[in-house]
């Protein structure tokens, strides 16, 4: 009589040069308190020298090694049906001279995008007739109104990216963490397409 095992693979994983990675890693099991305890040890690739920065673990494979070994097991995938591992080599310390560069970067560029988007609207002028409109005096700098807007640019600005360093102000992710997710689920989509082993052989064969 065949037991059910159910497996849900995750999506992506990151894992060190060289390491072992084991079916726990990538993957919730569920089914036998037997093979609850046995299965999660259970070596699924190991990293080589060879491989490069992405490795794809296909469900097909997971279910021939798991039948191999326990061939009494009837094993369902649930989920993804394929995982990708991300092999994070070792990394350098990024130099603080190239993050301040990078910083000082964006930060012009971000303040040349603004005043060509206020130069493009004609911001001066609409402040300066909004300030005729409420004291009836013409100025060429009406202070009152563009200090207050100033710094309402910069605090909606940091509510609106929910983030002030490492402080969260809330739960919500920040569009910027949703783009974020959006392209690396967008791209560990095409590497599963484009990398994973089990599917170059069947098109081969």
């Amino acid at each position: 009589m065949t037991t059910p095992v159910y497996i849900r693979i995750k999506q992506s994983i990151n894992t060190d040069h060289l390491s072992t990675i084991r079916l726990g890693d990538i993957a919730r099991i569920t089914g036998s308190r037997r093979y609850e305890t046995v299965l999660p040890n259970m070596v699924v690739h190991k990293v080589k020298a060879d491989d490069q920065n992405i490795v794809v673990i296909d469900g097909f494979m997971i279910i021939e090694q798991v039948l191999s070994k326990f061939p009494q097991v009837e094993v369902e995938l649930l989920g993804p049906t394929q995982c990708v591992v991300h092999i994070e080599k070792h990394k350098k310390q990024p130099s603080l001279l190239l993050i301040s560069g990078i910083w000082v970067l964006l930060f012009i560029g971000a303040a040349m995008a603004i005043m060509n988007f206020h130069y493009d609207v004609s911001m001066e002028s609409v402040q300066q007739k909004l300030h005729f409109m409420l004291t009836g005096e013409e100025k060429e700098h009406p202070l009152w109104i563009q200090v207050p807007y100033s710094l309402g640019l910069g605090i909606g600005m940091i509510l609106f990216f929910n983030h002030w360093f490492q402080k969260r102000f809330n739960e919500e992710p920040s569009p910027m963490e949703v783009e974020i997710f959006n392209y690396q689920q967008d791209l560990d989509r095409y590497v599963a397409v484009k990398e994973n082993k089990v599917e170059k052989q069947d098109a081969d064969h």
